[in-house]
């Protein structure tokens, strides 16, 4: 018993050990060895040209539910995006929106700065949810590609025309921009996003990009996979099937995300629990993709997801084992090196002012999203939470 409590221990420190430390070093480590050709596109200065003929089609569906802040403001974004209107369909999907979200709308689209886009306002009159929302709108669109991006995203001018350089490539099916926060709710959520950013830079050296940021994402209209009724993390599962095509999702530093809303810390715990219970069912969903035929894809899925969702277990065991351990002066110095780490998470979380260090603050955000992983997991495995479009004040 006491062989299998060491086993059992030391595989859980190497995990956690493996996917916060070492899993980082060999992205980065590799990412040098093999960077990511860029591209480079001629601006077209809002100007029509003879190269306009050759691009694709696309359609950028934004999905609104009471947006009734931002929604002018992205529709002037979208339409200061240098594309040629004729090839570019905006379409704002208001799905039973209860507040002035339409008519504001309906207004700013009448502005002149709107005059040159093809801007549509579909408004629903029930809230039916995201995945019903697009799953409704994808197939009527006959367009090359799809783009989906959130109103409280504003996107770079030029998105359009970078997104449309990188589906030359017959093997891309998704392009992903970088995420940016406008005005992060802490210190670690700024650091963690900035880590996660990197790590998905990193990541698409391997293979493909994981998953998307409902922020903003362009795919290939036609490998569309229609999600089911109950899909959580719908901007990770949606493009990840069509990596499960054969196709490659690229990553994209140039095109720009900017997050205009920011998650009140109040709200964000409940928001990381839901994406928690989503990471435990793209996990099952798509576990194919950790077949080796999709080679450095698959390792970064298990490296990175995989592990990610699993996290929570190999921390308590590897903890609780250590506790057992104590005589082994080994596992004694694990005990006091997880004790030191997660006091000092625990205090960061509730003094803040005084544990204000960006170190500290990181190592509270990671430690109160692995809880919210084991939570949210555990409730997806026994409650079986809906996808219902439940808004999350920012």
């Amino acid at each position: 018993m006491n062989n299998f409590l060491i086993i059992v221990t030391s595989i859980s420190i190497i995990a956690v050990i493996y996917h916060h430390a070492l899993y980082p070093v060999f992205l980065y480590w590799f990412s040098k060895k093999h960077p990511q050709d860029g591209v480079k596109i001629t601006p077209r200065g809002f100007h029509q040209s003879n190269k306009d003929r050759i691009l694709p089609t696309m359609t950028m569906i934004i999905p609104a539910y009471n947006e009734q802040e931002w929604i002018a403001d992205k529709i002037r974004n979208v339409a200061c995006i240098d594309y040629p209107s004729s090839k570019l369909t905006i379409i704002i999907a208001c799905d039973g929106c209860t507040d002035n979200t339409v008519s504001i709308a309906q207004n700013t689209i009448q502005e002149a700065i709107c005059s040159d886009v093809h801007i549509e306002i579909l408004s629903f009159e029930n809230n039916q949810g995201k995945v019903a929302l697009l799953n409704q709108l994808i197939p009527q669109y006959s367009s090359d590609i799809i783009a989906l991006s959130d109103v409280s995203a504003l996107l770079s001018y030029d998105a359009l025309l970078i997104a449309a350089t990188h589906f030359e490539n017959p093997n891309v099916g998704v392009v992903n921009p970088t995420y940016h926060l406008l005005v992060p709710s802490s210190e670690g959520e700024k650091n963690y996003w900035e880590y996660q950013t990197r790590i998905k830079q990193q990541e698409a050296t391997l293979g493909s990009s994981l998953g998307s940021h409902g922020a903003f994402y362009l795919f290939r209209s036609e490998l569309f996979v229609t999600l089911d009724d109950d899909t959580i993390n719908d901007d990770f599962i949606l493009p990840m099937k069509i990596v499960e095509q054969g196709y490659r999702a690229i990553y994209e530093p140039s095109i720009r995300a900017l997050e205009l809303e920011h998650v009140m810390q109040e709200e964000d715990f409940a928001r990381r629990l839901r994406i928690s219970a989503g990471n435990f069912q793209q996990l099952l969903r798509l576990f194919p993709l950790l077949s080796p035929k999709y080679k450095g894809t698959a390792f970064t899925f298990f490296s990175g997801k995989g592990l990610r969702f699993t996290m929570p277990y190999f921390m308590v065991s590897a903890y609780i084992g250590s506790v057992l351990l104590l005589s082994n002066p080994l596992f004694f110095i694990a005990f006091i090196g997880q004790t030191l780490g997660y006091g000092i998470a625990l205090m960061g979380f509730i003094f803040p002012r005084i544990f204000s260090n960006k170190y500290c603050q990181t190592l509270t955000y990671f430690v109160i999203g692995h809880t919210a992983n084991l939570l949210g997991g555990l409730n997806y495995l026994f409650n079986k939470p809906k996808s219902s479009w439940t808004r999350v004040r920012k």
